[in-house]
């Protein structure tokens, strides 16, 4: 069933090409989520093929995930106040809690977006809570890229050098994942250390 899924969209994205990837990042950062890996891994095997460009590959797979996360971010943004005023209560969300929300997002909105689009699970919703927070867009742009880059970038790669030994691309993929989530467990306590001295100096 796996292969048979893998092969679908390696056709998919060797039919649609670039916009393929384009749409189905878009859809893996909003509101429709589903494994990136199955986008770009494919992706990167075909450009390995010489059937697409590996510069183009991994410019569409950023720029398909800002789309989606920036869409998401638009819908917090716009209507989460609203929504969260009107029906917040139900879901022991008030205003002074929202108020806490964008407080930390205007502070610390940076680096836990960054942070976010490396986290399976959480890549795909961390535009919302950013939006609600009416984080700078700028800057949520610009950490969104580096966090979505980094994840892309290893995908294709891994697709590009490996191509379709699935066995192996899943080992690689735990290793990857692990030494990920220790850089950021890293990035975190520092961040955290750097917040605590700038706050004892004032």
């Amino acid at each position: 069933m796996l292969s048979e899924i893998v092969n679908w969209i390696v056709s998919t994205v060797g039919t649609l090409g670039y916009t393929g990837i384009v749409v189905m990042m878009f859809l893996e950062s909003s509101f429709f989520p589903f494994p990136s890996e199955v986008v770009m891994i494919p992706a990167g095997y075909l450009a390995s093929q010489g059937e697409m460009s590996l510069t183009l590959v991994i410019f569409c797979g950023i720029f398909g995930a800002i789309l989606g996360s920036l869409f998401n971010y638009y819908l917090a943004y716009k209507f989460g106040r609203i929504a969260i005023l009107k029906f917040g209560k139900y879901f022991f969300m008030d205003e002074n809690r929202l108020m806490k929300i964008e407080d930390y997002f205007y502070r610390h909105g940076h680096i836990s977006t960054f942070i976010g689009r490396l986290i399976p699970g959480v890549r795909q919703y961390i535009s919302l809570p950013a939006g609600l927070g009416k984080m700078d867009l700028r800057l949520f742009s610009i950490f969104t890229a580096l966090g979505a880059g980094i994840w892309v970038i290893v995908l294709v790669l891994l697709g590009y050098f490996i191509g379709q030994n699935q066995a192996l691309i899943k080992e690689y993929l735990h290793l990857i994942m692990a030494v990920l989530a220790l850089l950021l467990l890293i990035i975190t306590i520092l961040y955290v250390r750097k917040v605590k001295k700038d706050h004892a100096q004032k």
